[in-house]
């Protein structure tokens, strides 16, 4: 017979805390406090591990109340989220895909990287796979390159890790004129990533729209018209979700 082991109840409570939020996101503090019957001190010193770990953030628009951040996402498979953008988004990636015949995928912010929060691959044989819950770093990617643009510089510099230089600057500026971001095999080999940064009206990137493909068929000669297929689709969403 095996040794007793004791439960930990401020473990058991901080998981009660974020199944409560992910049932009624947003929801505050005293509103937790009240359907869990714990106390409010203890609820509130939950929310603050929970968020200091990735798992919850403010609620946009809804000061005090928390909801769940796109971190859960790195351990669901497949996802179960109803986030509102990935259902706008969900017919532009089909569009892409269709148009394209490449594999397009939307991603979304995380803390210091972003997921993969959707994707349709590509039909050919040969296909770049992106699957939902692939985190996707800062370093060189296609995501990356279009998300960081749109960022004050200080919040560049987080992300990147380090200062941003003036070829960086003039690469951001470039990327805002065109309108999309390339990554041309500096994350895989023969591999190409194109993607468009989705904006809110208040200027705070959403996520972004991504199509990748190998370099024999996403052609430098052929960018320029994937790259305008993207920016299009990227603005709509931008008016979508204001």
């Amino acid at each position: 017979m095996g040794m007793a082991v004791k439960r930990s109840s401020s473990a058991s409570r901080v998981l009660k805390v974020f199944e409560e939020i992910a049932a009624s996101q947003p929801i505050g503090v005293s509103a937790l406090a009240r359907v869990l019957e714990a106390d409010k001190s203890a609820v509130q010193r939950d929310l603050m591990t929970l968020a200091d770990a990735g798992w919850i953030r403010g609620a946009v628009g809804a000061s005090g109340q928390w909801e769940l951040t796109p971190h859960v996402l790195t351990i669901a498979r497949p996802p179960h989220s109803t986030d509102s953008l990935r259902q706008r988004a969900r017919p532009a990636l089909e569009r892409l895909r269709s148009e394209t015949g490449e594999t397009a995928y939307l991603t979304v912010p995380d803390g210091d990287q972003f997921v993969v929060i959707d994707a349709i691959e590509s039909e050919h044989l040969l296909r770049m796979a992106q699957p939902v819950g692939m985190v996707v770093l800062v370093e060189g990617t296609a995501t990356a390159r279009a998300i960081l643009p749109h960022l004050p510089e200080p919040e560049q510099e987080r992300l990147l890790g380090r200062g941003v230089t003036s070829a960086m600057r003039e690469e951001f500026r470039a990327t805002l004129t065109r309108g999309y971001a390339v990554n041309d095999g500096e994350v895989a080999p023969s591999a190409v990533a194109m993607a468009s940064a989705i904006v809110s009206r208040q200027g705070v990137p959403a996520g972004a729209l991504v199509l990748t493909g190998p370099a024999e068929r996403l052609t430098a000669a052929r960018r320029p018209e994937v790259g305008e297929r993207l920016r299009r689709e990227a603005e709509a969403l931008t008016q979508a979700v204001g």
